[in-house]
């Protein structure tokens, strides 16, 4: 008999591949380095969410269709492509093109795996333990983050190009990693094999299920959420005139505290409750944004690491709720829904914030984000904060 648990320590590998990114906290620097600036950042990071957008539900009924495995393997290639050509590339369209092979890349990973570790569990009748698995995957990530935050500063020393071919190598790892993995039976006695059928799930997800649709926006706005502030944080280090070699070590240390909070997350919400975990996520996600933007300074970081702490319990959290609401044979496809939200509404929101730190200052752009957060998540919320506990 297969024990498809073994899944688990691959797909960890999988995720510190993916997110022991030397490039992110320099990407500022690169990018100044070749005559662009925050609004040229925020345009290409919305490039890449739309090229995202535009594979994350195929790619996700793909993951359920052809199978978790070879879409992992495929995403994995894609992604350490994208890094070699960004590794020999110079000029805003070279970059574009890198940052669509990546998104692209991205989406085939993104929810794939999350469908892999649940299906995986649940094959060896283990689903009560994936927040707790979810949550130290998500720790590794961060903490692989955190560590190549300092790697990728000390390289940039030598310049802001050599931690993009550092990037590449370690991107290219997780092909074996993925390849290697073994592939669950999907639990359920149909498939879906048709687009039609796929649209189908898609409208039946937002118009009959509506604890699948809460759980799905609810994560996707707090995803996009926090995916904004991790790009408003070099402007931030650069505002309050961080010394360049400190940018990777300040990094390190928000993400070590996103990998310290994940571990936890599921302890937390056993703790509080559905309700009060929801509220408690909300509210200090928007106070981190506003109170960062009202004090932009060294004492400002009080309030990036109260983000990143929450940050790293809400992740876990809010993708349970997907998946406790979702059955296996469209689990990947709806988290790819969630992704292509999260993609779509950056692509939308990223451009106009850049601008607004360029051309009228960061502590507006940060309060105006804040608030934008906190009115979408409480509308989106609303049916499961009028539920009596």
């Amino acid at each position: 008999m297969t024990n498809f648990s073994k899944n688990i320590p691959r797909l960890y590998l999988v995720k510190i591949s993916k997110w022991f990114n030397m490039v992110m906290p320099i990407m500022l620097l690169f990018i100044e380095s070749n005559s662009m600036g925050t609004y040229e950042l925020f345009v290409l990071k919305a490039i890449y969410s739309v090229a995202i957008v535009t594979m994350e539900i195929p790619s996700g009924w793909m993951a359920d269709v052809w199978g978790r495995k070879k879409t992992l393997v495929l995403g994995s290639i894609l992604g350490s492509a994208g890094f070699l050509i960004y590794s020999f590339s110079y000029g805003f369209w070279a970059f574009v093109i890198a940052e669509i092979i990546l998104g692209i890349g991205h989406s085939f990973v993104s929810g794939a795996d999350s469908a892999m570790l649940y299906d995986s569990l649940k094959a060896d009748n283990k689903t009560n333990k994936y927040v707790r698995e979810e949550g130290r995957i998500t720790s590794a990530g961060n903490f692989a983050e955190a560590i190549a935050g300092v790697i990728g500063g000390l390289l940039a020393a030598i310049s802001f190009r050599t931690p993009f071919y550092f990037q590449f190598a370690v991107a290219a790892l997780a092909i074996p990693v993925a390849i290697t993995m073994v592939e669950p039976k999907i639990h359920t006695t149909e498939h879906v094999h048709s687009i039609k059928k796929l649209v189908k799930n898609i409208r039946d997800t937002f118009i009959s299920n509506q604890n699948l649709r809460v759980a799905i926006l609810l994560s996707a706005v707090t995803g996009t959420a926090t995916l904004t502030f991790a790009w408003f944080v070099q402007p931030f280090f650069k505002a309050i005139d961080l010394p360049v070699e400190l940018f990777g070590v300040f990094w390190t240390a928000l993400n070590l505290t996103v990998g310290i909070s994940s571990v936890f997350a599921y302890k937390f919400e056993l703790f509080l409750g559905k309700k009060w975990s929801i509220l408690f996520i909300i509210i200090l996600l928007t106070a981190g944004y506003i109170l960062s933007g009202i004090k932009v300074s060294y004492g400002g970081f009080v309030f990036l690491f109260m983000f990143y702490l929450v940050r790293g319990i809400a992740t876990p959290i809010l993708k349970n709720y997907i998946n406790e609401h979702t059955a296996s044979e469209v689990r990947a496809t709806m988290l790819s829904v969630r992704n292509f939200v999260i993609r779509i509404a950056f692509a939308g929101i990223g451009p106009l914030l850049g601008w607004i730190t360029d051309n009228i200052s960061l502590n507006k752009a940060l309060i105006f984000a804040g608030l934008i957060y906190l009115v979408s998540a409480i509308l989106v919320s609303l049916p499961w904060l009028k539920q009596k506990d």
